[in-house]
Parts: C-alpha cells; sequence; structure tokens
C-alpha cells in the first residue's frame, strides 16, 4: 500500500458511490487515495445481498466509462423493461415500457455486493493509495490543503477531500456542515420473493395506505422486494413465518403475481430523509449518502450518488492544475447537485404521502390520476427520463 503524503483527491469511504469516485478520478489522471476502515467482503454467487438497487442507465454508462459495467451485467445485473404502478385504492396503472422509449432496458436491477465487488477489484489495478483499514480522527484544512488525521496517529494531506462516508458521517460532523434528519417513522422490510405468475421483467409497485410494495425481478420468477409500512409493522411482517408472510405479501401486492411466497432472510432499515445543508466546506466535498438520503420508493438513493460522481468528474479541471473549491465550476457543482438531490427527495415524499394514506379525497382521486398519467405518453416520456438520469 502507498503512503504517498500529499495526493491530489482523497475519498474517503469504498461503497458504491466512494469507489466509483476514486476509480472515476483515478482513471482522470488525479493521484487518489482511498480510505476505508474495512475491506468489503467478496461478492458470492450463492450469496444473494439483500441490499438491491435499481441501476439507472446513467450508472450504468459510468461505470461502462470504469471498464467495470460489462463485468456487474455478465455477473448478476437483471435488466427490467418495464414499470408497472397502481393503487390499492383505484384501477388506474401507470406503465412504463423500454420499447415505448427505443430502449433495450430501463435499467437493471443489481446487489450493493456485486457493485462494490467489480469497483474493489478495479481499484486494486489502478494506481490508487489503498487506505485500508483507516478511520478518520479528525480533519484540518488550510489555503492550500486538506489533512486527515487517522485514527492510528498517521496524516494524509490531500488538495481534495470526497467524503463518502454515509449517512453518518464523520468528516460532515468535522466540517460542522448540519444535516438534519426527518424520521418517517417508517421500516423498509427486503427479501427476496418467488412468486407463481412470471414477472416478465417488470418492476411493480402497489400503493397501500400504509406504505408501498415494491417487487423488482431478478429472474423470470424471483424478485427483490422492498416493502413500506410503519417500522412496528415492517418488523412485525419480519418476524412472520414463511406460510404468514406469504399471505401478507399476495394480498398487499393484489395478486397480480398469483402467489407470492418468501425464499431468502428478511431485514428491515428505517426510513428517513437527510439532507446536507452544504456540499462544500472549504476543500471537502459531499457526495452520496453523506450528502442526501432519501426515501427508497423510486430507487434512486444509489443513482443519486452516482450523479454526484458524474458531475463532479466534469467539474474538475484538468489534472495537473490545482484543485482549487473556490473556483466558480466547483462551487456550481455542490449548488447544483443540491439542488437536484433536495428537489428529487421532496417530490419522492410527496408520492409517499398522498399515495400512504386512506384519507378519503386522495384515496378518490389516485387511481384516476395514475390512469390519466398513463394516457399521455409526453409525461411518461418526462417521467422515465428524469428517474433515468437522460
Amino acid at each position: 500500500m502507498s503512503r504517498r503524503d500529499l495526493v491530489d483527491i482523497a475519498v474517503v469511504g469504498s461503497g458504491v458511490v466512494g469507489a466509483a469516485a476514486a476509480l472515476a478520478f483515478a482513471r482522470d489522471g488525479w493521484s487518489v487515495a482511498l480510505l476505508e476502515a474495512r475491506e468489503p467482503p467478496r461478492w458470492r454467487e450463492d450469496a444473494p445481498d439483500l441490499r438491491v438497487y435499481a441501476l439507472a442507465p446513467d450508472g450504468m454508462a459510468l461505470f461502462d466509462t470504469l471498464d467495470v459495467g460489462a463485468s456487474i451485467r455478465d455477473a448478476r445485473a437483471y435488466p427490467y423493461r418495464g414499470m408497472e404502478v397502481w393503487d390499492a385504492a383505484g384501477d388506474g396503472r401507470l406503465c412504463f415500457d423500454a420499447d415505448r422509449f427505443a430502449r433495450r432496458e430501463l435499467g437493471w436491477i443489481v446487489e450493493n455486493g456485486l457493485l462494490v465487488d467489480r469497483l474493489w477489484q478495479a481499484l486494486q489495478r489502478e494506481d490508487v493509495a489503498l487506505h485500508v483499514p483507516a478511520s478518520v480522527a479528525g480533519l484540518e484544512q488550510d489555503a492550500t490543503r486538506a489533512t486527515l488525521r487517522l485514527e492510528d496517529g498517521r496524516r494524509l494531506q490531500a488538495r481534495l477531500v470526497v467524503a463518502a462516508d454515509g449517512a453518518a458521517s464523520a468528516l460532515r460532523a468535522f466540517a460542522d456542515i448540519d444535516a438534519p434528519v426527518h424520521d418517517y417513522a417508517q421500516g423498509g422490510l427486503v427479501a427476496y420473493v418467488d412468486t407463481d405468475e412470471p414477472l416478465r421483467a417488470t418492476c411493480y409497485q402497489r400503493f397501500l395506505p400504509t406504505g408501498p410494495l415494491a417487487l423488482l425481478p431478478v429472474g423470470s420468477h424471483r424478485a427483490s422486494i422492498v416493502w413500506s409500512a410503519p417500522i412496528d409493522e415492517a418488523k412485525r411482517l419480519r418476524e412472520l413465518d414463511d406460510d404468514a408472510l406469504s399471505r401478507a405479501l399476495t394480498d398487499a401486492s393484489g395478486a397480480r403475481l398469483g402467489t407470492v411466497r418468501p425464499v431468502s432472510a428478511r431485514a428491515v432499515f428505517p426510513l428517513r430523509r437527510q439532507l446536507a445543508a452544504r456540499y462544500r466546506e472549504g476543500r471537502l466535498l459531499l457526495v452520496g449518502d453523506a450528502a442526501h438520503v432519501v426515501h427508497p420508493l423510486a430507487g434512486q438513493g444509489v443513482n443519486l450518488g452516482l450523479r454526484d460522481v458524474a458531475a463532479l468528474r466534469a467539474a474538475l479541471p484538468r489534472p495537473g492544475r490545482d484543485v482549487d473549491p473556490a473556483t466558480s465550476r466547483l462551487q456550481r457543482w455542490a449548488r447544483a447537485r443540491r439542488s437536484a438531490c433536495t428537489r428529487a427527495a421532496m417530490a419522492f415524499e410527496t408520492i409517499n404521502r398522498a399515495f400512504s394514506n386512506d384519507a378519503a379525497l386522495p384515496t378518490l382521486l389516485r387511481g384516476p390520476l395514475l390512469g390519466l398519467a398513463g394516457r399521455l405518453p409526453p409525461l411518461q416520456h418526462a417521467l422515465w427520463r428524469e428517474a433515468a438520469g437522460l
């Protein structure tokens, strides 16, 4: 492992967003250090990760520029060609179809562990200084550089520090950047299920009064579910035996896919919104969950983080020049990304509130509104392009 005293860019955190950022900057010619508390476990085909993403086309395009897209698709990235959204209280449906948008697919369902594994393998082939294990104990900044003080006493200097260290970002705290949390008092139940009816490479989402149920295809009859519900209810569902959970899932999905049967372990994660007050403080920049945590309603969390990386990559000067975070391009990057992510977070929250309640007026309107949107191709196209990052 290299122990350079000064690098152009230090990335803290090697999840999907942090690893993609470090790899992208290195590919662009910057000297890069990546710091992570522990090396990620290798992805195993026989142990599917419960944490699954609906990866948008622009995310896969970024991976292709990093020469990891093909290995991700070849391993287990399931392309989906359709989306179907409906409300339990109405008949209207909003449907998206790849053919209508002249696309081979709308996106891919991919495990978190697979993405991290392929990015990590690529990083080890690059000239990136990997500091693992390493935990940051402090951050100091002056006019020319930032200094990361590590728990083992080492000090690493960088012209720019990119915080990709998650929702509980230590670097964000060191920089006194406020990131208030709004707790939805909901939990997301995740698991794998089998369905009687074929999924037809389609993502399904049904809105219930307590929260949406999403089924994301990972095979012809297998799906990853994310069921948002009040936290106590989500935990109760997690503890049901297989037969009881099967009945609950089949009912919650309106038997759209026949009987739905759980086939894996289950987990519940808390749902919250957390938006950093700013994405830049001196030579520190925030990306991914360190900058924004959103409702999983549209599966946009990791996509927003990858867009942070792609936009930052474009905003940086050419390698060899000083990385001055006060330049207008980086200031615009910070403002633009915060604006985009805040709009997205509020849009997801508004949709969730409108559809996840049993008040009379919203209940009467939801189905017809979905049906109307489904009959307006320009609106469909605009909605999909926003989600796809195109």
